[in-house]
């Protein structure tokens, strides 16, 4: 969302999908000042390319894991593997989207814009030949390098391109059709699924980036920012990347091997330590992607707090659920698509209400309620009730979620935008963009083991109710798929099939409350630091 001052001069916008944005996204768009080496003359077309970009960056951020199930099936793929499915394309796009910002601003955000999409659209027809589990993480790797590219890049586009009125409303247009997309992308990902194959949701990116190269060429101007540095933060970028991805794979791999494993303290710790060479890479460069003394405010750093704990719960959830949904209550993938929808939809209806109530009531007041109420919301997911039936069970907690987060996003932006300078409003805005999907990256891998363990836990607790004996146990046969053993299991204890398989699907909704109460917990600590680091109204 953006800042409510410049929203008094454009429509309200309601762009937003869970575990994929942060509040900040558009806020690239305003706070550098561009060079345009020509002027544009078809800034329709340019807006439209802009959007098509970004949105095939945004849906496929949020519509694989509606494929997962498939994914899984078909590959006989590990619950580490499944989460690196996601990992992969948001760690890169998390570590490197403050240097794509920069690559824009130097080379020209057209050239890096429309670098990215051709980045993306290769890796996207990679992930759809993938033949393996391997292949398709690293395909997806490669798309989150391109999204780094392309979504700061399409951005800065529209700042460039508009002035004035016109500015405000080609963001709430852009913002607009972002909403619906976002809100979309999960239901027609899940319909391709059903109807053909997983791998279609990454083969139809290929066409539509090939529109919006054309548009690109034929409508943007390639602007540069007028005092752009000539070198981008690459030791701070890849030091980064490197530090999340040994802390994630470590996590990731805890979930099966413990954290007593030495493999697994070796990655964490490793993580850890390139993590801190980060920190002092930052506070010794003199171009920085993440300047350490913005956090010297207390409002930046409490938002950004915020920000960390609310994404880290909405990412693993919006990871989990889906996955619950297919495996544990027999939803199509289109059925758990759709099962999404409140929590977009009630942010789109909402957000032109909510956002007025900042000026009123002040950021800490809502963002004490806002985390609050997605704290209970998280909650309720965790209730004994909570199973197959959509209405009585999933929707009021996801209404409820979804309410929580209208609440806290526009005071989330105002925040993270007044506690720095004007000319530090870039900085802010993608550093807490890089923050909400760090967040999502850690939920996968922390999350993973909550439901994991709380899996094997639940379905042992189960298999010993029914007297199966311990060799004719199929512990994880759906969270980790072995075909070949489990046929040879089923036939030697064929009367077993069915509890064993109810009592498989039980653990798994067990094993989705666990994460739901982690997530609430982490709601509801947001809420917390906000009455402790946001300063009250003056």
């Amino acid at each position: 969302m953006a800042n409510p001052d410049f929203l008094d001069s454009e429509p309200k916008n309601t762009h937003f999908i869970a575990a994929q944005a942060s509040p900040c996204d558009e806020l690239f768009i305003r706070t550098q000042p561009a060079a345009v080496d020509h002027p544009c003359r078809r800034k329709r077309l340019a807006l439209a390319a802009t959007i098509l970009g970004s949105s095939m960056a945004f849906i496929d951020g949020s519509v694989v894991n509606v494929a997962l199930p498939a994914i899984q099936s078909e590959f006989a793929a590990s619950v580490a593997a499944v989460q690196w499915v996601v990992n992969a394309y948001l760690l890169f796009l998390a570590s490197l989207v403050l240097v794509g910002g920069s690559m824009g601003d130097q080379f020209g955000r057209r050239t890096v814009f429309i670098a990215g999409i051709a980045l993306f659209t290769l890796a996207s027809a990679a992930c759809g030949f993938a033949p393996n589990a391997l292949a398709l993480i690293a395909a997806r790797a490669v798309q989150g390098i391109g999204a780094a590219l392309l979504v700061p890049s399409s951005l800065a586009i529209i700042g460039a391109v508009f002035d004035g009125e016109a500015r405000g409303q080609a963001i709430g247009t852009w913002a607009g059709v972002g909403a619906i997309t976002s809100a979309v992308g999960p239901v027609a990902g899940g319909w391709l699924v059903d109807a053909l194959s997983w791998r279609a949701i990454f083969f139809l990116n290929v066409p539509f980036a090939a529109v919006t190269i054309a548009l690109a060429i034929a409508s943007v101007p390639n602007s540069h920012k007028l005092d752009a540095s000539q070198r981008a933060d690459w030791p701070g970028a890849l030091s980064a990347a490197a530090g999340l991805a040994a802390l994630t794979y470590g996590l990731t791999q805890a979930s099966a091997r413990g954290f007593a494993d030495p493999f697994v303290l070796c990655a964490i710790g490793a993580g850890l330590l390139v993590l801190a060479a980060f920190l002092m890479i930052e506070a010794n460069s003199h171009q920085p992607m993440m300047p350490l003394d913005v956090f010297r405010s207390r409002d930046f750093t409490g938002a950004n707090l915020i920000t960390l704990l609310l994404y880290f719960g909405l990412g693993g959830a919006f990871f989990f659920l889906p996955f619950t949904l297919i495996r544990a209550h027999g939803y199509t993938a289109t059925e758990a698509g759709a099962a999404l929808l409140p929590v977009p939809v009630i942010m789109g209806l909402l957000s032109r209400f909510t956002g007025g109530l900042t000026s009123r009531y002040g950021s800490r007041a809502l963002l004490t309620a806002g985390p609050g109420i997605a704290a209970i919301g998280f909650a309720m997911l965790a209730l004994p009730f909570v199973r197959g039936s959509y209405w009585a069970g999933f929707f009021p907690p996801l209404a409820v979620l979804g309410l929580g987060m209208t609440i806290t996003v526009a005071p989330l932006t105002t925040t993270v935008m007044s506690s720095v300078t004007a000319d530090r409003a870039g900085i802010a805005s993608g550093i807490n963009n890089a923050i909400a999907r760090v967040a999502s990256l850690l939920a996968i891998a922390v999350l993973g083991i909550v439901f994991v363990w709380s899996y094997r836990a639940m379905l042992s607790a189960r298999l010993d109710e029914l007297h199966v004996p311990q060799d004719a146990r199929q512990t994880g046969k759906l969270l980790e798929p072995d075909t070949q053993s489990a046929a040879a299991a089923g036939d030697a204890h064929t009367p077993l099939r069915g509890p064993v398989a109810l009592a498989e699907a039980d653990a798994i909704a067990d094993a989705l409350r666990a994460v739901a109460l982690v997530s609430a917990v982490c709601a509801l600590a947001g809420a917390g630091l906000a009455v402790v680091t946001i300063r009250p109204r003056k």
